[in-house]
């Protein structure tokens, strides 16, 4: 399954939002990757998903494959729509 997510809170995925990311990702049994331009990022990973410098307005592809795939999309496109809870 792949699903796009716009990054609209103000200062992208820096260091809470990544955790809070990688936190519900990990929830899951699911393989989550997270694709920006050339680099892919395993979705449970905080210093992975820091290291992709997203910023605010910048879309990112996930690539979700396993057993919850559909419940961990739903549950990640949620936290994102919902700006971790920023603002």
């Amino acid at each position: 399954m792949e699903l796009n997510l716009l990054i609209e809170n103000k200062l992208g995925l820096h260091a809470r939002p990544a955790s809070l990311f990688a936190q519900k990702a990990s929830a899951y049994k699911s393989t989550i990757m997270i694709l920006k331009g050339e680099k892919s990022v395993n979705g449970k990973s905080i210093i992975g998903i820091m290291g992709l410098g997203v910023k605010q307005g910048e879309s990112l592809l996930l690539k979700i494959e396993g057993p919850d795939a559909d419940e961990a999309a739903a549950a990640l496109q949620k936290l994102v729509a919902n700006k971790f809870g920023e603002e």
